[in-house]
């Protein structure tokens, strides 16, 4: 089988993206599945690739919130069939401790399977119009392109009643957020939680708190966003509000239980363990690049702070919770998105960095051939 379908090929870390003509010419193997992309969200992730430092192999197709349709199986053993609709997620190997344990996101093989080099069998890397072979999948989907050849443990099928083209988020940056409140967390009625930064993770924390019944707050410099958040059920604070802990914990009474940091600011870290009530706990989602200083006492009184990789959550078990909540009106993540065609890509980019889309979300225009 030889497919030829348009992808966006990120050719260095200081290039822009290029929608180009790439070929696929190997079928699926034993427990993969190809699958036509309805829609792939745009996340931080893909676009630290550009500060990764060389360790991301490039040119690269990347793309790691994907959905779309099942066109071909590689097998019976992979549990989906041809037209079923998918939700594609993080790859994992499946037989470590940690994946035996329910964490995937915490596999032994993450950061090799998914940012730097991809699994060693089946690889399906994709050539461009000149034979020359890109870097093998991204995340295991590559799916900022018309077709994903995806390892079938990645997939998570929904409901062919559900928006598909929207749906690739909840792979990963919704995911994050949600799993944090509802996995990490456990939070339920009458828990409070305090959410430092308005993006997607975050929002999409505001959203699962809300929808657990507890009392959140949202924490941003962004006044539109902090708008959004208090429609999505938060009390909104600015972040550079003088005695920003003290105001947290006046809206919490006493401190809130859990908070959760999406922006990697020292200061803000620093700020959320001082809101914390005693034995109150810090989820941290962003990649720290330095060091953290801690200032003196936030961790008294048993408070203590963790990272939290991809919401601890089983991509299988949460999706469909999370689509269950938003056919509900509990969880109204498309209130997050704005779609763009994926020859605009560079755009989508652009207002994603300058804060004008909380998460843009790519729709290839054709189906390849």
């Amino acid at each position: 089988m030889t497919k030829r379908f348009a992808a966006a090929v990120l050719r260095s870390y200081e290039s822009r993206f290029t929608v180009e003509e790439v070929t696929l010419g190997a079928r699926p193997a034993d427990g993969e599945i190809l699958v036509r992309i309805a829609g792939c969200g745009m996340c931080r992730t893909d676009l630290a690739v550009r500060r990764s430092a060389g360790r991301s192999p490039l040119p690269a197709v990347l793309g790691h919130e994907g959905a779309g349709v099942v066109v071909e199986t590689g097998g019976p053993d992979t549990g989906l069939g041809v037209g079923d609709h998918v939700v594609l997620s993080f790859d994992s190997c499946g037989h470590c401790r940690s994946c035996l344990g329910a964490a995937p996101a915490y596999c032994d093989s993450f950061a090799s399977l998914n940012l730097f080099g991809g699994r060693k069998e089946n690889a399906a890397r994709f050539t461009d119009a000149a034979g020359i072979a890109l870097a093998p999948r991204w995340f295991g989907q590559s799916s900022f392109a018309e077709y994903a050849m995806v390892p079938a443990r990645n997939a998570v099928r929904v409901d062919p009643s559900l928006p598909i083209e929207l749906l690739g988020p909840l792979g990963c940056g919704f995911l994050t957020g949600a799993g944090a409140v509802f996995t990490s967390f456990g939070a339920g009625p009458g828990d409070s939680i305090a959410v430092f930064g308005a993006g997607a993770v975050g929002l999409a924390a505001v959203m699962a708190a809300t929808a657990a019944g507890a009392l959140t707050v949202a924490v941003d410099r962004h006044p539109e966003r902090l708008a959004l958040a208090e429609r999505l059920g938060a009390s909104p604070l600015h972040a550079a509000s003088a005695g920003l802990p003290e105001r947290i914990r006046r809206l919490t009474d006493g401190g809130a239980q859990y908070a959760l940091d999406t922006t990697g600011s020292a200061q803000l870290i620093n700020d959320a363990l001082r809101a914390l009530r005693p034995t109150g706990h810090l989820g941290l989602v962003a990649r720290l690049h330095t060091a953290l200083p801690l200032e003196p006492g936030t961790l008294d009184q048993g408070r203590r702070i963790s990272h939290i990789c991809e919401g601890d959550a089983v991509p299988g078990l949460l999706i469909p919770r999370l689509t269950g909540l938003w056919q509900a009106g509990r969880f109204p993540f498309d209130q997050l998105i704005r779609t763009y065609p994926l020859a605009d890509i560079n755009e989508a980019e652009r207002d994603c960095d300058a804060g004008r889309v909380v998460k843009p979300v790519l729709i290839p225009a054709g189906t390849g051939r």
